[in-house]
């Protein structure tokens, strides 16, 4: 960062895991001060201590420390002029339906919204409530664990690919979503920028729509997965498989079977007991998942252009119904 000069103001809602990667990634280019960072359940940490990274790539005992505030209403305190970017890294389980995004306060006209989420379909909501704003959606290969308040682990990956929604948007939506990809290679990570990013979404969703509702549904690991059954590699496979169809219906004729099985080796050749993807933490801690934005809105588009998908389609009811006993859903058939 070169000193002196101004840098971009950027909003990171919720400092979870990915928000605390992008915090340390953009620190090498953006101010602290210019870095304002919201914290819910870390927010003591965070503030007192900044956020601590131990990265097997990037190094350990990595600090940060971002603006830190509890709310939307307090980030708007260091507003100034508007945010330039407001990354939006928080897990997509209600957004959808919501016809005002709480974020909105805090966009300005010439606001970026970088979406940092998992899922396929999930800019629309975005795009219907900040028609005028530039729209960029961002792929993550970086696996980050919380593992105290404020104190994060990073392993295996750090590959992020960013690109505009829709892909036909206007070049100075594309130079908005070039910057952010500078930024973030600036800071370490193997970022790319992509002309069609829902290319590499669909990708993403063949480990994510598989792997996440097995491990979250088996309490295993994906590793330990794999070696607990025979047939379990092949049954995964057959569940990309369904996804990869689906992709090609959609207009995606690049997600192969080719495609699957490079994939499939990513999540195979772990060393045990694997990774625990983030749907599995939540069913163990007993929160929201991301049923719809990673499983429904493939069955969706799946019904829509007549594809079959009963194995995914079972997973994501099987993810849904454990979803609503943690919202502790009441039976009415036994009242």
């Amino acid at each position: 960062m070169t000193q002196g000069n101004p840098t971009p103001k950027i909003l990171i809602y919720g400092t979870g895991s990915i928000g605390a990667a992008c915090a340390y990634l953009l620190s090498k280019s953006v101010r602290n001060e210019d870095i304002v960072a919201i914290c819910r359940s870390n927010y003591e940490v965070a503030k007192k201590h900044g956020l601590t990274i131990n990265s097997s790539i990037w190094g350990n005992d990595l600090v940060v420390r971002p603006t830190v505030v509890r709310s939307i209403e307090e980030a708007l305190c260091h507003k100034g002029s508007g945010f330039d970017y407001i990354l939006v890294a928080t897990k997509a389980t209600t957004m959808a339906s919501e016809d005002t995004h709480p974020i909105h306060p805090a966009v300005s006209p010439h606001t970026t919204i970088v979406l940092m989420q998992n899922g396929i379909g999930i800019e629309r909501p975005f795009q219907r409530n900040f028609p005028d704003n530039p729209i960029v959606s961002v792929v993550l290969y970086t696996p980050l664990t919380q593992t105290a308040p404020g104190v994060f682990s990073h392993y295996f990956l750090d590959k992020v690919l960013v690109g505009t929604f829709p892909a036909e948007s206007p070049a100075s939506h594309k130079r908005t979503a070039k910057k952010l990809s500078q930024m973030l290679a600036t800071g370490g990570a193997a970022a790319e920028h992509h002309e069609d990013i829902q290319i590499e979404r669909w990708k993403k969703l063949l480990i994510n729509a598989s792997e996440n509702p097995v491990c979250a549904l088996s309490r295993l690991r994906d590793t330990q997965f794999f070696r607990s059954a025979q047939g379990a590699t092949a049954f995964m496979k057959d569940v990309m498989m369904e996804i990869a169809a689906t992709a090609r219906a959609a207009g995606y004729q690049s997600i192969t079977e080719e495609v699957v099985d490079s994939q499939l080796l990513v999540i195979t050749s772990r060393p045990w007991p694997g990774a625990e993807p983030s749907m599995m933490n939540d069913a163990i801690a007993g929160r929201q998942m991301e049923d719809d934005a990673i499983l429904g809105n493939v069955i969706e588009i799946a019904r829509e252009k007549g594809v079959e998908t009963p194995r995914l389609s079972t997973l994501y009811y099987l993810i849904h119904g454990l979803n609503e006993s943690f919202r502790g859903i009441k039976n009415e058939r036994f009242e």
